[in-house]
């Protein structure tokens, strides 16, 4: 079996880094941990916050208080300790029309009301459907996601031309941020070799940035993007009116944005879950998401989701506890009300050298040597869910992946369906039907019977079927009606009784027998009306 990138990683942890840890057990030194990874997922929230911030067309601390207060927020409350959320692309790509038309104070009511439909998601249990997302769109989740973080580095390595417009770095300041980029890396690569004492992207960013600030080393830096000075967030309602007007204005995006943060949130819910060994959780985590947005609108933030780079920053750091989450969000408001002159002192090159080591980390490399190895239909799977996350954004790409997969996953099944025959010593023809019965394989189905040649007496057993749908039912009803126009009897053997009671309605002969299977219909049909009812 194929496993999911953050399985492939966790593997290469030690069995005891893989336990979820015990409060009970917090020693100096798992505290030391947590607080370290903590540090160093805040350092790399900071680049991330404000060019998010940039994307949705806001200033930069709205996209690092949505940081901290969803961080916090979802890191007490949320349903998997060691993840991490805050301030992300995929939302702020949707945002940026929203501002752009109707300003600010309406992304602020936008982001209140994508948490209020995040509380009601978590409510209801919506979350227990992300199971129903098959592996290979799992895998081109991590693929595209990787791909994207990626891209997203490349802003670094543009600088303000002459005429204001952004360019392509050239030259020596070129070499120089590469040279630095590849320096962060192999520190992160080395560090765990030599010593555990210290997480290793924490390392690589103090190193780099250390060398930089003592040798005046020309080039860009946190500052260079903006100033993340500023004060506590402070409590705001959205100044837009209260009338109907508005919600129509905000109901469109606020849907869009609370599919795609509860997607990505769950979805990285389950691949940090095979790092930290624990399941469930997928209610609790969208009522954090929603508690966490709710506020956040409130508090003048942007709104966030769960964000994989930065959990997997946490992760590869030792954090496994809510603290590292915690503190991460207490350091960034830390950062933001005392340290703001230090940190953007920073060089993106250690910070772009870590998101490297992420994408490295997250892209599921393993899929592409199985390519030739899998069904054609998951590999295909696999490059269209890549595809689209990075053309057009995550929650169209699994829902497509989901649909194409329940799709072939349908045909599938509908070329399954076939009967074996034989003949009684009392002259009745017995079809004994293999494979499940459902919309997609009535036309199948209605095919194996030869109604004119068969004699007058014909059973068809379901003992290896499955009536599925109301389809299945209709289908059985048809065959009813081929055999009785021509005066031939119809016996149907191994129904379920759900299935006994809506074709006794039609006056169908059922043959009860003690091994009849014991399932239900997702339907309740009317024969005599041909209507759709409630499900059982």
């Amino acid at each position: 079996m194929v496993k999911p990138t953050l399985a492939a990683f966790a593997e290469r942890l030690s069995l005891a880094d893989r336990k979820p840890v015990d409060f009970a057990h917090f020693t100096p030194s798992r505290v030391k941990t947590e607080l370290l990874s903590g540090l160093t997922v805040a350092l790399a929230l900071v680049p991330e916050a404000v060019a998010f911030a940039f994307v949705a067309g806001v200033h930069p601390l709205v996209g690092l208080y949505a940081a901290f207060i969803v961080g916090l927020v979802t890191a007490v409350f949320g349903g998997r300790p060691g993840m991490i959320s805050g301030a992300t692309g995929a939302l702020a790509v949707v945002m940026v029309a929203l501002v752009a038309q109707h300003g600010v104070e309406y992304l602020f009511a936008t982001v209140v009301l994508m948490g209020v439909l995040q509380l009601l998601a978590g409510l209801f249990h919506l979350g227990r459907f992300i199971r129903l997302v098959p592996h290979p769109v799992m895998l081109g989740f991590v693929n595209g996601l990787a791909i994207v973080i990626f891209l997203a580095q490349m802003t670094q390595f543009q600088v303000a031309g002459t005429d204001g417009a952004r360019e392509w770095m050239t030259g020596w300041p070129l070499i120089l941020m590469l040279g630095l980029v590849w320096l962060t890396m192999m520190i992160i690569h080395f560090t765990p070799k030599i010593t555990n004492a210290i997480p290793a992207p924490l390392a690589a960013i103090a190193i780099v940035a250390g060398m930089v600030i003592v040798f005046g080393i020309d080039v860009p830096r946190v500052g260079d993007l903006a100033s993340i000075q500023g004060g506590l967030p402070s409590f705001h309602i959205p100044a837009v009116p209260l009338e109907l007007k508005t919600l129509e204005i905000i109901f469109p995006y606020a849907v869009i944005l609370a599919a795609i943060g509860l997607i990505e949130s769950l979805l990285t819910l389950n691949l940090v879950g095979e790092i930290t060994g624990e399941r469930g959780g997928a209610s609790k985590e969208c009522m954090a998401q929603g508690a966490a947005n709710t506020l956040t609108g409130f508090f003048g933030g942007m709104g966030g989701c769960a964000m994989i780079g930065q959990s997997m920053i946490n992760v590869k750091s030792g954090g496994r506890t809510r603290l590292s989450g915690i503190a991460a969000a207490l350091f960034l408001l830390i950062f933001i009300l005392f340290a703001s002159g230090l940190i953007e002192q920073i060089p993106l090159a250690a910070l772009v050298g870590v998101m490297f080591m992420v994408v490295i980390g997250t892209f599921a490399w393993q899929s592409l040597t199985i390519m030739r190895r899998i069904p054609l239909t998951d590999a295909m799977v696999i490059i269209l869910v890549t595809v689209v996350t990075v053309m057009t954004d995550l929650a169209i790409a699994v829902v497509v992946g989901v649909i194409v997969s329940a799709l072939a996953y349908a045909w599938n099944n509908a070329t399954r369906i076939q009967a074996e025959t034989h003949t009684t010593a009392e002259g009745a023809k017995v079809y004994q039907i293999e494979g499940p019965l459902f919309f997609g394989s009535t036309e199948g189905f209605s095919e194996i019977f030869t109604v004119d040649a068969d004699p007058g007496l014909v059973i068809v057993d379901f003992m290896n079927s499955r009536v599925v749908d109301q389809s299945a039912l209709q289908a059985i009803e048809d065959l009813a009606f081929r055999y009785e126009s021509r005066d031939k009897a119809l016996q149907l053997r191994h129904l379920s009784r759900d299935c006994h009671r809506l074709l006794n309605k039609a006056g169908q002969l059922i043959v009860d027998s003690d091994d009849d299977p014991e399932y239900g219909l997702p339907v309740d049909y009317s024969i005599k009306t041909g209507i759709l009812g409630g499900g059982h």
